[in-house]
């Protein structure tokens, strides 16, 4: 009787062990970029925001659903992986009947306008998220994060990380192209 007081313990600390190290392992067979979000398939948040500064223009929700495919970047001048998608950005602001837009998330007007200007500016309109708390209704736990809107202001892909020229051309723009297609 004594020695089942030692053994229970041991055993339910297996038990719940098993249980977690199994959902780890699951876990780890999903790729960062691939992270599932619940706003996928549905309208993209209805989060006004000021423009970055004076020289910006802010979009607004309406714009998410003007008929054309919208591409919302989250950044921040202090963001590293931000800078390394600067070309893949630019590529995809000249895509014809798609608009790119940039939300600066936790980041100073000024510091986010010294970013633009060393790595270029790819957005049509920019948004200031000075607090985050628009990005936490978009779901961003990490930047950069990049959503595919389509013509109807569905969230059709949430993309986490750098957009390399891998993801650009192998999920970025099939996304963009089944975005475009109907709603």
């Amino acid at each position: 009787m004594n020695r089942l007081i030692y053994i229970v313990p041991v055993l339910v600390f297996i038990g719940i062990a098993a249980f977690f190290f199994a959902g780890l392992r699951e876990r780890a067979q999903v790729a960062p970029d691939e992270l599932p979000s619940v706003l996928v398939g549905k309208p993209a948040p209805i989060t006004p925001l000021p423009p970055l500064d004076a020289e910006a223009q802010a979009f607004r929700p309406a714009d998410l659903r003007s008929g054309h495919v919208s591409v919302v970047n989250v950044f921040a001048s202090w963001c590293a992986p931000c800078r390394e998608e600067a070309p893949a950005l630019r590529a995809l602001s000249q895509l014809k009947g798609v608009t790119l837009y940039g939300m600066v998330q936790k980041d100073t007007p000024l510091k986010a306008r010294a970013f633009l200007a060393d790595v270029g500016n790819p957005y049509s309109r920019i948004d200031l998220d000075a607090d985050g708390r628009a990005s936490i209704e978009w779901g961003v736990y990490g930047l950069p994060e990049t959503f595919i809107i389509d013509r109807s202001g569905i969230i059709r892909l949430r993309y986490a990380g750098a957009i390399t020229p891998d993801a650009l051309a192998n999920t970025i723009l099939p996304a963009i192209e089944s975005a475009q297609g109907p709603s």
